[in-house]
């Protein structure tokens, strides 16, 4: 028995069949379904908006982390808590309130993540983790499926777990990008409750 919840992403899925990804996430004991948002700003990609979540939203009873990597994303949490979001996470490299968001996510009725890139250390954002309900840990660069991932950043899981401990914490640890056959494990034995595949996941490898 797994102690992670898989939390595989749409975005290395067929766009054209998201009911059968969906599908094939609950036959694989998936926890969590990912869902990156991208708006061609923050990251050079553009992926989902909240009409296709809401479209998805009644093919599955699992939870929906939607992961904003936009610009301004207070502008959009009611929008996506409406379209089914039970997570969202944003990131805090681009936002001036961080505490705000969380406060305006929590305020929706659903839970807040905060998501920190490859260059962003634990310590920029280590006063909001009273807050959060999830901490995404990027092992790659975000905007992009099926890179390699960055074993350097895998050092803040098991950072983020001291901290959690010490301070008796709460928080889902998550890691993203390049988690596969070859990776996992290094990701689960730092410490991660949350481990997002997409490009392994999809291709029979991962699950």
């Amino acid at each position: 028995m797994n102690n992670y919840i898989l939390a595989p992403s749409l975005l290395s899925a067929d766009f054209a069949n998201l009911g059968n990804a969906i599908k094939l996430i609950e036959e694989k004991n998936g926890g969590f379904v990912h869902i990156d948002v991208m708006d061609g700003s923050f990251v050079s990609q553009i992926t989902f908006g909240h009409p296709v979540i809401k479209c998805i939203r009644p093919l599955t009873k699992l939870p929906f982390d939607v992961h904003l990597m936009i610009d301004h994303p207070e502008r959009h949490i009611e929008t996506f808590k409406e379209a089914g979001a039970d997570y969202i996470t944003f990131h805090c490299e681009n936002v001036e309130d961080i505490e705000g968001v969380i406060d305006q996510i929590h305020a929706c009725g659903i839970k807040a993540g905060l998501a920190i890139k490859p260059k962003t250390p634990v310590s920029a954002i280590e006063k909001y983790l009273s807050k959060l309900d999830l901490l995404l840990v990027m092992t790659v660069e975000p905007g992009f499926g099926g890179q390699k991932i960055i074993p350097e950043c895998v050092s803040k899981v098991s950072e983020l777990v001291e901290i959690r401990k010490n301070k008796n914490m709460n928080f889902l640890i998550s890691v993203d990008g390049g988690v596969n056959e070859s990776t996992i494990q290094s990701v689960i034995d730092a410490g991660s409750d949350v481990i997002v595949s997409g490009s392994a996941f999809f291709a029979g490898r991962l699950g």
